[in-house]
């Protein structure tokens, strides 16, 4: 296989047949030392959490095909923290959408002056620009279409197809006890340009709390699989 991408949280190879290979490794991403799923930067590593992200990416797209929701996850082997993907575009040079619940972290350094942390939000759905370079600019809807990353119908379709597979990520979430604060995923489009989710469903990228406190990567990977992993 080739390697294609070095990532902060996994590497991307190209397999023989077409498709593409995660492999996870045990970074995680933070601000000042503290965890924190939308931050750019590398705060350290934590053993296990590379394949703890694998298990719990596994657990969520199956739930999420089974739901009959396009994504380009075709299976996995925890124990070798790889998991089989199939090709996607990128819209652009990539977007991530953001669902939110409850305002906190860049929502409130942003807008602070009126809301207050913690405060619900109501599936409040966000897009922002792949770009480290530019701290992964938030864009409108207008500006998407404008800058031909994608059409009109494509970000309608796209919103809807994220507040679904959100609902799905929250409830399996609330199921065991905890709440789901925000979320960051990704989409592409398929080699017939159907709309999928892609790259990784893992605590990476989402902020969980359970009695008001956050739950680390591990510690959720643990209340949501048990002894499974």
């Amino acid at each position: 296989m080739k390697h294609v991408y070095t990532g902060k949280t996994k590497d991307v190879y190209e397999l023989d047949d077409g498709n593409y290979l995660f492999k996870f490794k045990d970074d995680a991403c933070g601000e000042n030392g503290v965890f924190d799923p939308g931050a750019n930067q590398i705060i350290g590593k934590i053993d296990g959490k590379g394949m703890a992200g694998l298990a719990i990416s596994e657990y969520f797209f199956n739930r999420i095909n089974s739901a009959g929701y396009p994504t380009h996850f075709i299976g996995c082997d925890v124990n070798k923290g790889e998991m089989k993907i199939r090709p996607a575009k990128n819209f652009g040079n990539g977007i991530e959408v953001i669902c939110r619940y409850k305002a906190t972290g860049s929502f409130i350094r942003r807008y602070g002056a009126y809301i207050k942390d913690g405060e619900s939000l109501d599936a409040l759905v966000e897009i922002t620009l792949k770009d480290d370079e530019r701290g992964d600019p938030f864009i409108t809807r207008e500006t998407l279409v404008a800058l031909n990353i994608l059409t009109l119908n494509e970000h309608d379709e796209l919103i809807i197809l994220m507040k679904n597979i959100v609902g799905i990520i929250k409830n399996e979430i609330s199921a065991k006890g905890m709440e789901l604060i925000d979320i960051k995923l990704e989409f592409g489009k398929d080699k017939n340009g159907k709309i999928m989710l892609i790259d990784e469903v893992s605590a990476d990228i989402m902020r969980v709390y359970k009695n008001g406190k956050s739950v680390e990567p591990l510690e959720f990977t643990k209340i949501m699989l048990g002894d499974t992993l």
